[in-house]
């Protein structure tokens, strides 16, 4: 994982995140380095355009947040149906009351 933050610490300062660039991230961080950990991030990045992965992934972070508060809304209940409710009760209370 410590990996992965050192790639996109290099993207964010405009640097290519190749194996040199994440293990010296690593080391000035005081993490030792795993060199096949590198090298399987670094290969899995080829061709990778970072910003659009970024983008997508706060699009999609964001997709669930605006359905929840969709889901969150609640109706407004009708003062008639409310009304009609106690009438209803008051009714049913002298019939037995």
């Amino acid at each position: 994982m410590m990996e992965i933050y050192a790639a996109l610490v290099l993207h964010s300062a405009g640097k290519k995140a190749d194996e040199a660039g994440i293990k010296k991230v690593l080391e000035g961080a005081g993490s030792k380095p795993d060199e096949t950990k590198i090298k399987a991030l670094v290969s899995s990045l080829e061709g990778l355009n970072i910003e659009d992965v970024l983008k997508e992934a706060s699009a999609l972070a964001a997709a669930p947040a605006a359905e929840k508060k969709e889901e969150k809304k609640e109706e407004v209940p009708d003062k008639t149906d409310e009304k009609k409710a106690e009438e209803a009760a008051a009714g049913l209370s002298s019939l037995f009351g």
